[in-house]
């Protein structure tokens, strides 16, 4: 399938709709290819068919998505996943001036300058410092919303959206013109969250912040929900059920018809419990021609709410008295029994796990897929991954990509190391676990329409037929495959196009003189001279009839197939040398392609607003004795503050004799360049 095929989304119909400026329907979406960066499988496992509805072009295991999240549920839908979703999970920026992974503050750079496209400020894809304008952050969920719809599970599926004060009453509305008002399940409170956020409050109002909320939307009205209960350790204070079937209370063991219970209690103070035995006593001759005793309590007086609890005999012929106490308590929509921040990672807005254990509980079971398009530090992923569910997560932000795959790599490792020590006891593959067994015990790391510039030529050359829908032609020892009766040939993507290319198309046209078909030329940047040669080429080959014409798909511009981003690792100029007993490192110079695209400015604003490399890097570290293998930070230089630059020289101690300097830039979105030079 084609990946650059419109994927049609469906209109929402729910009421009530909200309007704001620009507001635009998602009608359809173009999605492009995901290119494989990364797999962790430290089993080695094979490809199985254990997974009948998984689709053939991913291995069976968890899926890691680097890009944003547009794209990437585009791809999702693109590619075998539509309506295969039982639960999603998003906890999307809050348009709090505090978040997310959505954002990017540039350091040092201050103001904002409005970009076309989606109308975001400069500084849009890097993380933490939310700049939204409120028509702009509503059509961005907008369209999430409609994508992520037509991923759930159209009998089963269920959307849980974390938000706070500042947009909930917004993404409420959009949610019930998304998903439709009747598929409303509840509204769940949630613990608030940090200072920064109490304090905004504060500013508006005398109180403060006691809670988030979740609101979940099933996919179908006919979707039955299960009571949600939770399970109490009589032996923790505080967690005993406190309603009166639950109670442990010995002032309501007495006497009563010639028996007094030994545990548990009568259902009533004794007054009233007498009151029910009168009862009893005045109806006694009439009901004695009717029924026995225990169907007079059983269904008499529990009609009147005059029950006692005693209902039946048991086997021995003793009268039960009484319910025993339940271990358990109905949860209502209050969950401040739980944390909120978590303390697995050091993502700033890392939730905990608590609260998604009791939703991926309550609403999937062992083996349903969880998706998370605002992955942030990974909390979605890592609580499928310990219940035994099948899970997705993306993220635009490269840093928490990262968190998230050293997150997933521990729990897998400490899986299977928990899996060995039972086998190797002689249990079963149950026996004694706390947690399910994982349904996967491998993941694979993809980037969606950012590709990386340094792999082999044969990959780009997939990626970009799968992009523009090319049949490969494995024969060809020159064109690289066919579109819509056209040759196909793609230039190396190290270079822009060229007269040159041209000239050794021309060369292979010539050879081939009984070749009629057009030819259709894919690149990435063109070079003006380029222009002349195709317009000289074309100038008599025009009509219905035309041989050998000569299209161009440039894919960034082209009006159709443009936006396709190739990855240009960022570049640093370092100089590196000993001086005396010291060294001298100076960063002379760093460029982030990928900053720089993701902010699409023209070449003049981005002059004037990114005048200083060192805006781009988020920090600096060394190693003044790199062994080649394992990076040991002597020096770093973290800067204090988002506004704050990193100093760019330095001047450190040197080791004694020869060494190794290894110098790692790493920029604001977590690419690393490592720049080693020996001395």
């Amino acid at each position: 399938m084609s990946s650059n095929t419109n994927i049609t989304i469906t209109a929402a119909k729910g009421r009530p709709m909200l309007t704001w400026v620009g507001k635009r329907p998602l009608r359809s979406v173009t999605a492009f290819p995901a290119q494989h960066i990364e797999t962790f499988d430290p089993e080695g496992r094979q490809p199985g068919d254990t997974w009948t509805d998984w689709p053939e072009k991913y291995p069976q295991g968890g899926l890691l998505f680097h890009g944003d999240n547009k794209e990437v549920l585009a791809h999702l839908l693109a590619n075998g996943f539509r309506g295969k979703v039982k639960l999603i999970y998003i906890d999307p920026p809050f348009d709090s001036g505090a978040d997310y992974v959505r954002k990017v503050q540039l350091r040092g750079v201050t103001g904002t300058a409005k970009l076309d496209g989606e109308n975001y400020t400069l500084g849009e894809q890097i993380q933490y410092t939310d700049i939204w304008a409120n028509d702009n952050y509503l059509q961005f969920m907008y369209e999430r919303l409609l994508l992520l719809k037509e991923l759930l599970d159209v009998e089963h599926g269920f959307i849980a959206v974390h938000c706070d004060w500042r947009k909930s009453h917004h993404l409420r509305c959009l949610m019930d013109e998304v998903f439709g008002a009747e598929n409303f399940r509840a509204e769940i409170l949630v613990r608030a969250g940090t200072k920064n956020v109490q304090s905004q409050f504060e500013e508006v109002s005398a109180l403060t912040i006691g809670n988030n909320s979740v609101f979940l939307y099933s996919k179908s009205r006919d979707e039955k929900l299960r009571k949600l209960s939770l399970i109490l350790d009589k032996s923790e204070p505080g967690k005993w059920d406190t309603f009166w079937r639950g109670t442990d209370r010995p002032t309501l063991r007495y006497e009563l018809l010639g028996q007094t219970p030994s545990s548990g209690q009568w259902r009533w103070r004794k007054e009233r419990a007498e009151m029910a035995v009168e009862s009893y006593n005045q109806y006694k001759e009439w009901f004695a021609h009717t029924m026995s005793l225990d169907d007079y309590y059983l269904n008499v007086l529990d009609q009147q709410s005059l029950s006692l609890d005693f209902v039946r005999k048991d086997e021995g012929g003793t009268l039960q008295y009484y319910v025993p106490p339940r271990n358990y308590k109905l949860l209502s929509n209050v969950w401040f029994d739980i944390s909120y921040r978590g303390a697995e990672t050091d993502y700033p807005t890392e939730k905990h796990e608590e609260p998604l254990v009791r939703l991926v509980e309550w609403l999937t079971h062992r083996g349903d897929l969880v998706l998370d398009s605002f992955l942030g530090s990974g909390t979605t992923a890592a609580v499928a991954q310990k219940l035994g569910r099948r899970w997705i997560g993306c993220d635009i932000n490269k840093g928490a990509i990262q968190t998230t795959s050293k997150r997933l790599q521990t729990i897998i490792s400490e899986q299977l190391e928990a899996g060995r020590a039972r086998k190797s006891q002689g249990m079963l593959e149950m026996d004694g676990a706390k947690e399910p067994a994982p349904a996967q015990t491998a993941f694979t790391v993809w980037r969606v329409n950012d590709y990386d510039l340094q792999i082999q030529h044969n990959e780009a050359v997939n990626l970009a037929c799968e992009h523009i829908g090319v049949e490969r032609t494995r024969t060809d020892s020159f064109f690289d495959g066919t579109q819509g009766g056209r040759l196909v040939k793609i230039i190396p993507f190290g270079h822009p196009l060229s007269p040159l290319d041209l000239e050794e198309l021309r060369r292979e046209l010539d050879s081939r003189p009984d070749e009629d078909r057009n030819i259709l030329v894919v690149c990435l940047g063109k070079e003006l001279s380029a222009d002349a040669w195709l317009e000289d080429w074309n100038r008599l080959r025009k009509g219905a009839n035309t041989v050998n014409k000569i299209d161009v798909i440039e894919l960034r511009t082209d009006p159709k197939y443009g936006k396709f981003l190739i990855h240009q690792p960022a570049e640093a100029d370092v100089d590196i040398r000993r001086e005396g007993d010291s060294i001298r490192v100076e960063v002379r110079d760093f460029i982030s392609p990928t900053i720089i695209e993701r902010l699409q400015i023209d070449a003049n604003l981005l002059q004037a607003k990114v005048s200083d490399w060192r805006s781009m890097v988020d920090c600096i570290m060394i190693d003044t004795a790199y062994n080649g293998e394992v990076f040991n930070v002597s020096f770093s230089d973290i800067p204090e503050k988002k506004t704050d630059l990193v100093k760019g020289l330095y001047e450190l101690s040197a080791p004694a004799g020869d060494t190794i300097v290894a110098v790692k830039i790493i920029d604001m979105l977590g690419e690393e360049v490592v720049i080693v030079h020996g001395i």
